[in-house]
């Protein structure tokens, strides 16, 4: 009798692997970012990668989720360190970039050149790349604005990726979803940054026929 309830352990736990393989064996999708990404001033796990590698968990998807997000980045800087995070097993990079670049007034052809190479990059890798589109306060006068906003829909355009509207759109500005510093979501604002990826997401990590494209 305990050598038929070891046995059919074993068999259980072999099941169970099979179905379910380590963190470490599973494709990755890697989120390059700044602070936002980051979850700078929220634990680890409520930042946003977190939230949606739980959710890839409850829809038994088995993705890891790495958090590559770098306080105070810029797309400049992400281009010299990007390629590091890219030599394992990944099959999906969300392209979260832009925030320090529209606050320090980075100039909109660097802006645009720097994320070119990153998507290129990916892209060439045979990596599906997904782009989250950024904004710039007009701080730098309107046509900075304008050009920056622009610059999202025409990389999504010319190299074919999805493009995920600005996720802060309905987070900044709002008390219950930002750090007293304004500047950085809480974790509830990260929970609303998670919920907007998600459908521009699951279309990319769902098996066909789960898949459904974000309304």
């Amino acid at each position: 009798m305990i050598f038929q309830c070891v046995i059919a352990a074993l068999v259980s736990a072999i099941a169970v692997s099979s179905v379910s393989p380590p963190a470490s064996a599973r494709p990755k999708i890697v989120a390059l970012g700044d602070s936002l990404t980051a979850g700078r001033g929220v634990p680890a796990d409520k930042a946003w990668p977190s939230l949606v590698q739980a959710r890839l968990n409850d829809d038994a998807l088995d993705f890891t989720v790495v958090n590559a997000g770098v306080s105070g980045d810029t797309s400049g800087g992400a281009v010299r360190r990007f390629e590091r995070v890219l030599d394992s097993d990944v099959r999906i990079l969300i392209v979260a970039l832009g925030a320090n670049d529209g606050l320090r007034g980075v100039e909109v052809d660097r802006l645009k050149e720097n994320l070119s190479t990153i998507i290129e990059t990916a892209q060439s890798r045979g990596i599906t790349v997904l782009l989250c589109g950024m904004e710039a306060l007009p701080i730098h006068g309107w046509d900075y604005t304008v050009a920056f906003h622009k610059a999202y829909a025409e990389l999504a355009s010319r190299f074919k990726v999805t493009l995920v509207p600005f996720f802060l759109l309905n987070v900044i500005g709002n008390p219950d979803l930002m750090q007293p510093d304004r500047a950085h979501p809480n974790a509830a604002g990260h929970r609303a940054i998670a919920e907007k990826i998600w459908p521009y997401l699951e279309p990319l990590v769902a098996p066909p026929a789960k898949a459904r494209p974000p309304a």
